[in-house]
């Protein structure tokens, strides 16, 4: 039976999951395919088109020199860690940008300036991150979204050559997978909706 264009969009939505980083291998998306996927990425709710969020890709030989830099900022922040356990998150960070191919950071840049709500930027960028992930699965692509030091640090920030008022928003990892992981549990809608009525 064939599916309609509609059935077969959601059944694909329904299969999208995270793919670990030691299941993502070459080849990543090619030029054409990754400028499809982040034109798909930015078609998102953006509260006064003020598109609060940018791209930093990493790939090649770059993702290995930023590990280097990582590696030795996180030595200056993380010195009050016992020598050996410093050693190996210093050798983490060495390889975090590493395990897939291509790796993507949305940079939550909003308008500090501007009448919209921070928080509404904020969420843009997060809605970003999503249709990034749907994309890629799209696309017959692996992908998970992490957040973790290398996300959350000023001075990894520096690195990466953001402004003062922006952060990473998720760090994306792409590659073709190895394996298709299990799904997790998800949540019981029973769980999670109720149908509001108003009080008598």
């Amino acid at each position: 039976m064939t599916l309609s264009p509609n059935e077969a969009a959601l059944r694909l939505l329904e299969t999208r999951r995270s793919v670990p980083t030691s299941q993502l291998a070459d080849p990543a998306p090619s030029e054409a395919e990754l400028a499809r996927i982040l034109t798909i990425a930015t078609r998102v709710p953006d509260h006064g088109a003020l598109t609060p969020w940018r791209f930093i890709i990493f790939s090649g030989a770059a993702r290995h020199q930023v590990g280097q830099r990582l590696s030795a900022v996180y030595r200056l922040e993380k010195q009050d860690m016992p020598p050996e356990r410093l050693e190996k998150f210093a050798g983490i960070m060495t390889r975090v940008f590493t395990y897939a191919p291509l790796v993507i950071l949305i940079v939550s840049s909003p308008a500090p300036d501007a009448k919209i709500a921070l928080r509404e930027q904020e969420l843009s960028a997060g809605a970003v991150a999503m249709n990034l992930l749907n994309a890629a699965h799209a696309s017959g692509y692996g992908a998970i979204l992490l957040t973790g030091w290398a996300a959350e640090s000023r001075g990894a920030a520096d690195i990466y050559g953001l402004a003062p008022h922006e952060h990473i928003a998720g760090i994306v990892h792409i590659g073709t997978p190895t394996d298709i992981p299990a799904d997790r549990p998800r949540p019981d809608l029973a769980d999670l909706v109720t149908h509001w009525t108003a009080p008598e």
